[in-house]
């Protein structure tokens, strides 16, 4: 766990710094995969620390405020559904209105969409987290999980928590099946274009651009789905293995996706691939220049 803790953060930093000094990345589509690998980085250090002490010593224990702190920051994955729904309209801008899309994803559309996506996370985690400290909790004090997530901590409060889990239905559908509505109708308008163009070589090369992000939203949504379809308690699972799915399948999108990630868009990416190649190389002339100078 430590291991890909180190390769999840080594890797997502790796992008932000090559994307930051490579002019030839400065383009929409990688100012928001900086901002991608920026959540994957916050998704990660909040979570995978506590995890390990958690799995260490058997178990761990955290503040109120400690809790409500996690649970804030793992509202983050709010964020990366924004930004995995910016990428494919970057995608589509890109593929289907070409000679546009110079002027559609200018400076001040990729900013504003920036600040709209972080700004729409934190004003949901505000709303929930102030929804959590009003609820009461005079039970058990235990979470049966690795970190303090929100439907564990849930199971802890003695108050009517409905209107709560109305509320969250709202959140998850705004923030996560509204994002994933937009991204499949992007990628249809997108595959329609690709089928219309006449070469195969000139299809595969444009499906390429898009390949990445697609393979992310798959295995993110894949995660992040299988959560919340789950059936409750009481049905199909009983409460033990429903609850050793729900870590299971917490633990593939607060640690497995932030580790695919950076490895996917560098292993199908030519363009950083190559960005990563020529600073490397730029680094090895620098301090082989220094050595022999001393």
């Amino acid at each position: 766990m430590l291991l890909i803790y180190c390769v999840t953060i080594c890797g997502n930093l790796l992008i932000i710094l090559v994307v930051s000094y490579s002019r030839s990345l400065h383009s929409p589509m990688y100012f928001f995969l900086t901002q991608l690998s920026f959540t994957d980085i916050l998704l990660s250090t909040i979570i995978v620390p506590n995890m390990l002490h958690v799995v260490l010593y058997e178990g761990s224990y955290v503040s109120f405020i400690g809790c409500f702190i996690q649970l804030s920051f793992s509202f983050a994955l709010g964020s990366e559904c924004l930004f995995l729904t910016v990428m494919a309209f970057d995608r589509y801008s890109a593929i289907c209105n070409p000679l546009r899309y110079t002027s559609i994803m200018d400076l001040k559309c990729c900013l504003s969409l920036a600040a709209l996506s972080w700004s729409l996370t934190l004003l949901v985690i505000s709303v929930k987290i102030t929804n959590v400290s009003l609820l009461q909790f005079c039970g058990p004090n235990v979470i049966h999980h690795f970190f303090c997530d929100l439907f564990p901590l849930l199971q802890l409060s003695c108050s009517d928590t409905s209107v709560f889990q109305m509320q969250i239905t709202i959140i998850v559908i705004t923030l996560v099946i509204t994002p994933l509505i937009l991204i499949v109708t992007s990628y249809t308008c997108i595959i329609s274009s690709i089928l219309k163009i006449q070469s195969l070589t000139r299809r595969l090369k444009v499906f390429s651009t898009c390949s990445s992000h697609l393979t992310v939203v798959c295995i993110f949504y894949g995660t992040l789905c299988g959560i919340y379809i789950l059936p409750n308690k009481g049905q199909a699972f009983t409460r033990g293995q429903s609850s050793t799915i729900s870590k299971v399948l917490s633990l593939l999108y607060t640690v497995f996706t932030p580790l695919t990630n950076p490895i996917i868009y560098t292993l199908r990416n030519k363009e950083i691939r190559k960005a990563i190649h020529e600073k490397s190389h730029k680094c090895i002339i620098y301090f082989n220049s220094r050595e022999n100078s001393i």
